[in-house]
Parts: structure tokens; C-alpha cells; sequence
């Protein structure tokens, strides 16, 4: 980096070296052309002064007069008038300085520097970083060192001009670039020359690596909670491990503290994350509160890991109260999962212990699954053997439930296919066998407690690729045509005994037509004598990048299906799917997922979707969802779009057809300067069945310093697919 211009013509120049013999020091002189290439600053680099005039003497002291220049490795000082002392390696200059030095650029009035330590002074300072581009003036810098300097009744920015939109004061800052670490006493922010915060001390960062301090308030407020203010305390504790405390005050509620820990062992070995909250004594509800969540995984050795998903919370009310997305406000289910597995090159065994505390909406409640306690599994399995691939799968567990039926169940199946695959064409027969026996703690109605359940099922999966040249809006492409075909044949077997200890039937879907079994679980096997016919057509760069994508499949039955957990209408066939995605141009894309009842001729499940970015910081979403099944009908929009010079407007709204009312929302405005960004948001997510919360969010973010106010990007990142925060390149 150059941060000054090159000297006129100089008519003299003189190379310093210094060199050591024993314990005394010989200076030693050469003239010589000045070299263009860096020069590292350690105690052998030679100094290059150069000037219109020169005087003194060359083995002590040299004066120097208009246009002075001396290099040594990475620092060049610029001046009216310097006075070299070679001995004591010292150079004091005054009029017109200007100092580089390891990339940092100043100028000022009077200096003194020692060369080879990089300690000394400069009066009346102007400065630029270029490790952050932060710029400022002062009285007075003293350089410590090379990498820490003191700045004396100073500003610093990092808005460049004489001007700064936003600049710190303070009688005394220390800039430590060694560490990224910036420390200030007696401080005052101002922003548009009004001061806005004044602390008696604070840190910053000299760059974005990670640092100990203070984090930035957060200030927000919450319909539930009203005003919310957050003081983060960051501990850095190694470049693998941190630690942030945050204690929340929350206006109708009372203090809440928390803390999130995060680690990762050196060699990648363990990693995870233990987050804890708790809240004495709220205000409203007049209790404690807490929630509580920690995941971990760790390798112990090759071939065996180890790891755990711990979460609870203190009342049902937990997440709506306290959690401002969507994703946690509706978690209803706190899973708390160990699990321990180790594994060979064919083969595989596992234990795990899992249970969930059921967190209630009174208006919808939900059914506690079982507890495994444990689950055993172990596999095994071979492909490519003389042509046959083979799979035996086995599990063990014990269910365990405070009101329902408990038993353990036993299950073994393996399984066989022969692949054959060629390139215009494949077919896999296949044939597997299931063992599943039942030990329950009590008789059920048939006054018996253990069970037994055999079933074969054979399988063939068959399917034709066709490619043709083609022609998609003008660019050279391939068309593949794959049809496929799918056979399942399973005998019926009487399951009404047994008991449902994890078993729901699947939701229809194109990977669910490809499957032999209707349910998700090991508790029910549908019977099966049927055939799946599926259609899919691709069309494909010349790259090998798939532009476009048409699919349709439907399953016919043979037979009545005669396994079912409720009873259902007998059908000959499943609704149509009907799939479709793509990129219709380089900047939109389009999908659209349809389920079409040919018996009822009603479109009962439908998901389109288009996203339109043609720039970057410039996306808008539409997406349109029906599900009849669950009275679902919903129209989301969302959007990120300049809508004047710096402005940029942020939106989404989810809105019910089948309710009539906004199901979510969020709209705010983001406003970018050339070293700042101010977002202002506000946005509501349904917390339960009959309830929601609002928030508003205000944030400044000083670029390169902090961020004041709550902060919405993590909103805004989760309701705005494609998201770009506007002041990232």
C-alpha cells in the first residue's frame, strides 16, 4: 500500500547498514540506487535516506533538508527537515511529516522515531489503518512498539473524509494491532456530530477477529415483555472456545440471565454448544423460569462416536413467552437424545435413550410420544457381492409411556437385491423379510402380551433413459426422458393387536411412490399389490447443470388395502403428482408441487413458488400453499428491494385464505451509509393457536465498531429466503 506520492527528482542518496561484530556496533556506508523491493524491519535492514541537501557527519549524524525521505524495511518518514542519528538508530523530523509504516499511514507536524524499535512520537497526528481503514486525528501519538500505539485527546472512525458520520473521542486510546484489540477510557460516541453514548470505558476490534468485552446493547421491546435491554459479555477464551453471558432486563418481567457456551476440540474430534436461561420469579406468572439446551458430538475413537441432544424448558408457556422466531415460539417438543455408535467398514451397532417433554397448547394438544429406554440397533450389509447387494437390519427396544400400553419390541430384517444397471436402463428385483415380536408389560383386549408378526415383501424397480438434443429459450440443451417403474408385492397379515408405538402413515410424495411400505415406523407393514408409474423429463446444460425438471407418478393398487391405522375408503389408485422446477432465466425460478384427487377432482395439496433476483441486495419471493387435508390455504410473500438512493425495504407477509388474517408478518426499512446501516423492523409470529407476539427492532451498526440496538438479522435471514445484508460486499 502507498499512502503518499513519490519525491521529485532527489539528488543524493545514502545506504545505512548497520553491522554487529561482538558487542560493538560498525556502521559502514555505500551509495546506491534506491531499491523498489520491501525491506523486513528486523536488525540487520539498512536505512535509505534521501534529500535535496545532506550535512554532518556520516558515521554519527546526518542533517537533512527539503524533500526527506528514509526507508527502513517497512517504515518511510517524509519531511521538510529530519536529523539522522545513525549510532542510536533515532531520526526526529519536523515540517510535513508524513510516516508509513507496516502499511499505517500518518502525518503531523514534529516525530521522533526509533528505527529499529518502532517506539517514539508524533505531534498534531492524522491517521489511517489499513488493517480496518480506520481514520482519525489527535494531539499526540506515542508508538510503543510496531504494533501499539496510544492516541491522545483523539477521534477514530472508520468513515473516511474530514467529516466522519460517526467518530469515538476519547482523552486516551490505545490501539493494540497485535492483539485486533482497540481500549478507550472517558469515551463519547457521537454520530452525525451529536453525541449519542459516553461510557468511562470500552473496547473495540481492530479487525473481525473475535475479542473479550463488552457486546453492544441490545434494546428492543416485545407485546409479552414490553422493553427488553440486553448486555452481552463475550469471553474469548481460545480461538476453539467462548463463552457469552447476557443478562436481559425485561420490563414486565423481571431479570433474566443467561449464558451460551460453544466449543471444538483442536483436532475437530468434539464439538457443541449448552445454552441455559433462567428468570426468578416473573413478574406475571410469579414463578421461575428457565430453558435449558446443550448438543454434543465426539468421536472417542475410529469407528466410535458419541453424542447427545439435551433440551428442556420450565412450563408450556416457555417458548411463545421468550422466543422471537417462529421456528422455537412453535416447538412443542423438547427431544432429549443420548446416543452411542460405533461402526466397521460393513457393519454398524448403535444405543440410544430418548425421550420428550411435550410442551401444551391448550387448544391443540398433542399426543406424548413413547420413551426408548433404550434403542439397540445393529447392521450389516455388502453391495456388489458376485452381482447381489444384501442389508440385514436388526433393532431392539424397550418403549416406555407414563398412560399408554409399554413393551419392548424386536424386529429383524434383511434384505437382498441384483441390481442391474446399464446406461440407457436399469432393474432391481428385490426381496427382503421382516421378524417383528412384541414382549408388552399387560395384556391388551386379546388377553395376550406378546406378539409376532412375519412378513416377505418382493420389490422390483425398473426405469428407461432417452436423451435427444434440444433447444430451451434459444441455448443448446439435453433432454432426458425416464420413465420408471415400480412393483411391490406384500401379503396382508391381521395387525390390529399390536400395539402403535411409533408408527404414523407417510405423507404422499414422489420418494414416498418409490417406497415399499405406506408408514413411517415398524409397527405397521401394509399390505401391497401394486404398481407405481412415474414420468420425468430433464433438461440439461451442455456443463451438466440441470436447467429444468417436469415430473408426474401415481400409485395404483391391485388390491384393498386392508392395514390401516384408521379406517379409510377403499381406493383403487393415489391422488396424481405433479412436479415442475427450474430456472426459467439466469435470474428466476420457478417450482410448482401438485396433488391432484382424480376421484374427487380436487387439487388437494399444492405448493407454487417463484424467486426473482436479478441483482444482488434485490430478491422477491411468492409462494402459494394448499393443503386440504389440514385446512391449510396460504399466500407468502416476501421481499428485499432498494426503494430509493441508500433506502432498501424488507418485507414478508404470510397471509391465510382459508382464516382470512395475516398468519406472520414483517416489514421494516434498512437505510445504507458508507460506514453505518440503521434497520428498523417490526414483526409479528404466531406464538400458539390463539396467540402471537410482536417485536419492534431498531439497530444502528457502525462499521468496523459495533452494532447499538436489537438486532433483526437473524429475523430478517429466516423470514426472506435469499436475505443479503446491505452493507457485505
Amino acid at each position: 500500500m502507498t499512502c503518499f506520492p513519490k519525491f521529485a527528482q532527489l539528488t543524493g542518496v545514502i545506504r545505512v547498514v548497520t553491522v554487529f561484530v561482538g558487542a560493538t556496533v560498525m556502521p559502514a556506508f555505500t551509495f546506491a540506487q534506491v531499491s523498489e523491493k520491501r525491506i523486513s524491519n528486523d536488525a540487520n535492514s539498512p536505512a535509505v535516506v534521501q534529500a535535496e541537501q545532506m550535512s554532518g557527519r556520516p558515521d554519527r549524524e546526518i542533517v537533512l533538508e527539503r524533500n526527506v525521505e528514509i526507508t527502513r524495511g517497512e517504515t518511510t518518514i517524509h519531511a521538510d527537515k529530519a536529523t539522522y542519528r545513525i549510532v542510536e538508530g533515532q531520526v526526529e523530523a519536523n515540517g510535513n511529516i508524513q510516516l508509513q509504516r507496516l502499511g499505517d499511514c500518518y502525518t503531523g507536524d514534529d516525530l521522533k522515531l526509533q528505527l529499529d524499535t518502532g517506539r517514539g512520537y508524533i505531534l498534531q497526528p492524522t491517521y489511517h489503518l489499513q488493517r480496518n481503514n480506520a481514520q482519525g486525528k489527535a494531539a499526540r501519538i506515542d508508538f510503543e512498539a510496531e504494533d501499539r500505539a496510544i492516541i491522545t485527546q483523539g477521534i477514530y472512525s472508520t468513515c473516511e473524509g474530514p467529516n466522519p458520520d460517526w467518530y469515538l473521542y476519547a482523552d486516551t486510546m490505545r490501539l493494540d494491532s497485535g492483539r485486533d484489540l482497540g481500549t478507550a477510557g472517558k469515551t463519547i460516541l457521537y454520530f452525525q456530530g451529536a453525541p449519542i453514548l459516553g461510557v468511562p470505558a470500552m473496547s473495540f476490534p481492530l479487525s473481525e477477529a473475535r475479542k473479550s468485552g463488552v457486546l453492544p446493547p441490545s434494546i428492543g421491546t416485545t407485546n409479552k415483555g414490553g422493553l427488553e435491554i440486553t448486555v452481552p459479555y463475550y469471553f474469548n477464551i481460545a480461538p476453539n472456545r467462548d463463552l457469552t453471558l447476557y443478562p436481559n432486563i425485561i420490563a414486565r418481567r423481571g431479570l433474566q440471565m443467561g449464558a451460551d457456551a460453544r466449543y471444538l476440540s483442536d483436532n475437530g474430534s468434539y464439538s457443541g454448544q449448552t445454552k441455559l436461561e433462567f428468570l426468578l420469579d416473573d413478574h406475571q406468572t410469579k414463578t421461575n423460569r428457565y430453558a435449558f439446551s446443550s448438543i454434543h458430538a465426539q468421536t472417542l475413537m475410529p469407528g466410535l462416536t458419541w453424542a447427545w441432544n439435551i433440551n428442556t424448558a420450565s412450563d408450556d408457556d416457555y417458548p411463545s413467552d421468550f422466543s422471537r422466531t417462529i421456528t422455537t415460539s412453535a416447538q412443542r417438543l423438547l427431544l432429549r437424545d443420548m446416543t452411542l455408535n460405533y461402526g466397521g467398514n460393513y457393519w454398524n451397532a448403535g444405543a440410544r435413550l430418548s425421550n420428550y417433554q411435550v410442551l401444551q397448547d391448550a387448544a391443540t394438544p398433542i399426543t406424548r410420544p413413547y420413551d426408548r429406554l433404550p434403542q439397540l440397533t445393529f447392521q450389516i450389509g455388502r453391495q456388489d457381492v458376485r452381482g447381489f447387494d444384501w442389508l440385514a437390519e436388526t433393532e431392539l427396544t424397550r418403549f416406555w409411556h407414563p398412560d399408554l400400553v409399554r413393551g419392548t419390541r424386536f424386529s429383524l430384517n434383511p434384505k437382498v437385491s441384483y441390481p442391474i444397471i446399464h446406461p440407457s436402463y436399469f432393474v432391481t428385483p428385490k426381496l427382503s423379510f421382516d421378524v417383528t415380536q412384541y414382549a408388552l408389560d399387560s395384556s391388551i383386549s386379546t388377553g395376550s402380551s406378546n406378539f409376532t408378526r412375519s412378513l416377505p415383501t418382493f420389490s422390483i424397480d425398473s426405469g428407461l433413459v432417452f436423451e435427444r438434443d434440444a433447444n430451451f429459450f434459444g441455448q443448446a440443451m439435453i433432454q432426458a426422458l425416464e420413465p420408471r417403474l415400480f412393483y411391490v408385492k406384500t401379503p396382508f397379515r391381521d395387525q390390529s393387536m399390536l400395539p402403535n408405538f411409533d408408527t404414523a402413515e407417510a405423507d404422499l410424495s414422489f420418494s414416498q411412490l418409490f417406497s415399499e411400505n405406506r408408514f413411517i415406523g415398524r409397527d405397521r407393514i401394509s399390505d401391497a399389490n401394486q404398481l407405481t408409474v412415474a414420468l420425468v423429463t430433464r433438461y440439461i446444460e451442455l456443463t451438466g447443470e440441470e436447467r429444468m425438471r417436469f415430473a408426474l407418478g401415481q400409485r395404483f393398487y391391485f388390491s384393498e388395502q386392508r392395514v390401516n391405522l384408521m379406517p379409510t375408503s377403499d381406493v383403487s389408485r393415489t391422488d396424481l403428482l405433479l412436479s415442475a422446477s427450474g430456472h426459467i432465466t439466469k435470474h428466476f425460478n420457478a417450482e410448482a408441487n401438485m396433488q391432484y384427487s382424480a376421484i374427487s377432482h380436487t387439487l388437494t395439496r399444492a405448493n407454487f413458488g417463484v424467486r426473482w433476483q436479478p441483482a444482488p441486495k434485490r430478491i422477491v419471493n411468492v409462494q402459494y400453499r394448499r393443503d386440504l387435508l389440514n385446512n391449510l390455504e396460504q399466500v407468502d410473500t416476501s421481499a428485499q428491494w432498494p426503494v430509493a438512493s441508500r433506502w432498501y425495504g424488507v418485507g414478508r407477509f404470510n397471509y391465510s385464505l382459508f382464516d382470512q388474517k395475516i398468519v406472520e408478518a414483517l416489514v421494516g426499512m434498512e437505510y445504507k451509509a458508507d460506514c453505518w446501516v440503521f434497520r428498523f423492523v417490526a414483526q409479528r409470529i404466531p406464538t400458539s393457536t390463539a396467540t402471537a407476539t410482536s417485536a419492534i427492532f431498531l439497530q444502528l451498526e457502525l462499521n468496523g465498531l459495533t452494532r447499538l440496538g436489537s438486532n433483526p438479522l437473524d429475523a430478517l435471514k429466516m423470514s426472506i429466503p435469499g436475505y443479503q445484508v446491505i452493507n457485505k460486499e
